[in-house]
């Protein structure tokens, strides 16, 4: 098994051998609270650089905040905030992505389980939501748009949202699942279509009072 950033300060334990070893471990005491470290096809990745305000947490807070929004309108599923483990164990992966939605029925039809932690509550959801949501910084380039990619695809996320907003303009691709990989939906006047939510979408770019860039995503039925 192959280690793909992992710095001396973190320690793997050497029982940790594959991909249900490994969801032990991130569900102990044991395992860093900071670090955003994944299993990925038998390879464990460390990212351990600082969020970017204005090019990722800007981002990432605007989805959450807009999709929210929309599901209080609709009550049709839940969206989940970053930091919450996600395990497929037909792509061989447990990871965290930025951001990640179930439709109800995904849930009761046993697609997704809620995994229950030792003191109760979800801590681990298991198997394949309908979408997910990565935002790129400068050390996940080939972690989001090559390996997550197709191991999203791999799990049968309906929906890979990939956002790259450290450019002038951001890139808002919304992916869907294909016979043989993920293709990027067709943008329109109207922004992206997302089939899941029924919705097209764009993200927006204005400046902020300090002239610092923030987003803003709309959407039409």
């Amino acid at each position: 098994m192959s280690t793909i950033g992992i710095p001396d300060k973190i320690s793997i334990p050497a029982w940790v051998v594959d991909l249900g070893s490994f969801r032990r471990w991130a569900c102990s005491d044991e395992f860093p609270e900071a670090g955003g470290i994944s299993f990925l096809d038998g390879e464990i990745w460390a990212d351990l650089e600082m969020e970017q305000l204005f090019s990722h947490n800007r981002v990432k807070t605007e989805i959450g905040f807009r999709l929210s929004g929309l599901l209080h309108e609709t009550g049709t599923g839940q969206y989940v905030s970053d930091r919450m483990l996600l395990t497929n164990d037909a792509a061989n992966l447990s990871t965290e992505p930025d951001g990640l939605y179930f439709h109800w029925s995904t849930v009761k039809s046993g697609q997704l389980n809620l995994i229950e932690g030792p003191d109760k509550g979800c801590v681990e959801l298991q198997g394949a939501p309908d979408m997910v949501l990565e935002i790129v910084s400068r050390t996940t380039v080939r972690k989001d748009t090559v390996v997550l990619r197709d191991l999203y695809w791999s799990a049968g996320i309906l929906e890979y949202w990939l956002i790259d907003a450290r450019g002038p303009e951001p890139s808002f691709e919304i992916l869907l699942h294909g016979p043989a990989g993920y293709e990027a939906a067709e943008a329109t006047d109207a922004g992206v279509f997302s089939k899941v939510f029924g919705r097209s979408f764009r993200l927006g770019q204005k400046t902020d009072p300090l002239g610092n860039p923030e987003f803003i995503l709309t959407y039409t039925a």
